[in-house]
């Protein structure tokens, strides 16, 4: 059985060297000088194949093998086609790259001051959070859930077609209260340290449409805002974040000092998520793999005096992590629309590999050098 299959691939290649022989003597072209060598060898397979004389065909196939690996030179790859091959396989990588491990993102607002800037752009690793398949919610593993204190990209919940990057303050079950610029995550402060009061700046952009009514150059759309500055300490992370310029002075005075503030939360005893959004820009939008959450009252009959002091807080549904931006008195996340469902989160932010204020080639100076290579924190 085994002597008949031997046989079978033998005739096999016979008969393709013979073809491949007389193809190219047929040509003339590129036998060197050989042509009467190539003739008599593949006379004598072609022979043997005919009169069924294995032996024959055994005998003169590997004069025939040889002579057509000299003489017959398959057509070697063009240099287009090298090239063509090599771009292709190095856009596949990439593409496998940023699908499932590493994607560039570039911040276009200041709701991530002072961590992350305006025209700052970041890599973020998105294979640590689990592999995501492209173009779905869907995962196919993931190594671990968010913690505490990360920054990480999302598709928010509302507009999934929007990519937002905020720091997580609270996981699935915590509570969540802010209160005159205090953050309580279950039922306790997050530590924060007073750095900067007065001279605390920042060059914030204008992105609005004006249309025809208004027209304004790149520099005039950059504006300065005062803030005050604190360190905040949550888990392993301590980063900067920014304030109301009135925070400082507010802060050493009595708790039961009345502060009007819309960014306190929650407001009412209604769970914000993207059905009842607020803002003045926001739209309205069902999310169906959003949870509401839950408010908890904790003192009722709270007096105008006592607005400061926790009494209502905001429990995170499972499977869900409430964000917040740095820069948190001009910031849009949680606090307005819900809390983000772990599946939306694209990954954890890495570190900064450009950022400039303003790009081309006549603005080398407007890119900030000191910020590149800078890692997330």
């Amino acid at each position: 059985m085994r002597s008949a299959s031997l046989d079978r691939r033998v005739k096999k290649e016979a008969s393709l060297l013979v073809r491949e022989a007389r193809a190219a003597l047929n040509l003339k072209r590129g036998l060197r000088g050989k042509a009467g060598d190539l003739e008599a060898a593949t006379a004598e397979v072609e022979g043997g194949l005919s009169a069924k004389g294995l032996q024959r065909v055994r005998h003169g196939l590997p004069t025939l093998d040889s002579l057509v690996d000299e003489l017959i030179k398959r057509p070697p790859k063009s240099t287009t086609r090298d090239y063509v091959e090599s771009i292709g396989a190095a856009v596949l990588i990439a593409l496998a790259l940023r699908a499932f491990v590493i994607e560039a993102f570039k911040i276009p607002s200041s709701s991530m001051y002072p961590t992350l800037e305006i025209g700052d752009h970041i890599f973020v690793n998105k294979f640590i959070y689990g592999v995501r398949i492209p173009w779905t919610n869907s995962k196919l593993f993931q190594l671990r859930a968010p913690h505490r204190g990360e920054v990480i990209v999302f598709m928010q919940p509302c507009q999934t077609d929007k990519d937002y990057i905020k720091r997580v303050v609270a996981l699935e079950n915590d509570t969540v209260e802010v209160r005159c610029s205090v953050v309580y995550v279950n039922g306790k402060p997050i530590p924060a340290r007073l750095e900067e009061a007065s001279t605390c700046r920042y060059e914030d952009y204008d992105d609005k449409d004006y249309g025809t009514t208004v027209t304004k150059t790149e520099d005039e759309r950059w504006y300065w805002r005062d803030c005050s500055r604190y360190t905040e300490s949550v888990a392993d992370f301590e980063y900067d974040t920014f304030h109301d310029p009135d925070r400082p002075a507010r802060d050493p005075k009595s708790p039961l000092q009345r502060v009007d503030s819309s960014k306190d939360f929650p407001l009412d005893n209604i769970p914000r998520h993207c059905s009842n959004q607020v803002g003045p820009e926001d739209e309205q939008h069902a999310a169906p793999n959003q949870l509401p959450g839950e408010i908890v009252v904790t003192k009722d009959d709270v007096l105008p005096d006592e607005s400061c002091l926790p009494h209502m807080h905001y429990k995170v549904p499972p499977g869900h992590v409430f964000v917040m931006g740095d820069n948190r008195s001009n910031s849009n996340d949680s606090r307005f629309w819900g809390s983000v469902p772990v599946e939306n989160i694209k990954g954890k932010a890495l570190f900064i590999w450009l950022s400039y204020r303003k790009f081309g080639l006549l603005h080398w100076s407007e890119i900030r050098w000191p910020r590149v290579g800078n890692f997330v924190h």
